[in-house]
């Protein structure tokens, strides 16, 4: 292969790569921060905030709004893009502290950002690497370690009640991102579990067909949202 058919190809897959991050940079709202329930929040990136359709299904159930401060982008932690799910909570705190109830998301973009652009720590597996690197596997316990703080600290300011849903398998061009997904997921149960504080954990692996997600391989289409909102609505209901 030439140098220039390289280049051209590298710069293809660098402006595939832009492409695919303005789909989870884009769309969705800012936040909501007046609402029938101002103790209840939503905290979360795109899967959340792109459609807005599981906060809205959510809300139509309860016949009462609640607190908005998902992003499309948004990191657990850091903020390449967007506010992240930490910085999320410390403004919810400061418009109201009162907060009792928490139905929240995060880490899969922390992951997914960089796999997107050249996939510095491994999360891909190919068929000359069937399992993530370590890289990879410790990306994902450094957010661990993030989160349990995260949800200790939300128990130390009072917070009730953590509704915290996973991720669901991604098909197509980002199924060689199962290992990741799965061994994040596992993570962020074991962090429900380990933190102070009374958290459930909502795993939807299994429950959304790769028919459900966009072509962008990765957001809920209204199927999807309508699935992942009949998985919080019960563990939410007790709590209204």
């Amino acid at each position: 292969m030439t140098f220039i058919k390289k280049w051209m190809n590298a710069t293809k897959a660098l402006v595939g790569s832009f492409c695919m991050l303005s789909l989870i940079a884009c769309g969705g709202g800012n936040y909501v921060e007046n609402a029938d329930r101002n103790e209840i929040i939503t905290l979360g990136d795109s899967i959340f905030d792109l459609s807005g359709d599981i906060q809205r299904i959510l809300e139509d159930r309860a016949g009462q709004t609640f607190r908005d401060y998902t992003l499309s982008g948004a990191e657990l932690s850091g903020g390449i893009v967007a506010n992240s799910v930490e910085r999320q909570y410390r403004d919810a705190k400061s418009t109201d502290s009162n907060i009792d109830t928490i139905v929240m998301n995060g880490g899969g973009n922390d992951i997914l950002i960089p796999a997107i652009i050249l996939d510095p720590y491994g999360c891909r597996t190919h068929w000359w690497r069937w399992s993530i690197s370590r890289n990879c596997r410790n990306l994902i316990n450094d957010q661990y370690i993030n989160l349990v703080n995260l949800m200790n600290k939300m128990d130390n300011e009072g917070v009730q009640n953590i509704i915290y849903l996973g991720y669901y398998e991604l098909p197509r061009g980002n199924a060689n991102l199962t290992g990741a997904l799965n061994y994040g997921d596992d993570k962020l149960s074991l962090a429900c579990r380990n933190t102070t504080g009374n958290c459930q954990f909502l795993d939807p692996r299994g429950m959304v067909p790769a028919s459900d997600v966009l072509s962008d391989n990765i957001h809920p289409t209204s199927a999807a949202s309508l699935t992942l909102a009949d998985l919080i609505w019960p563990k939410l209901q007790t709590l209204l």
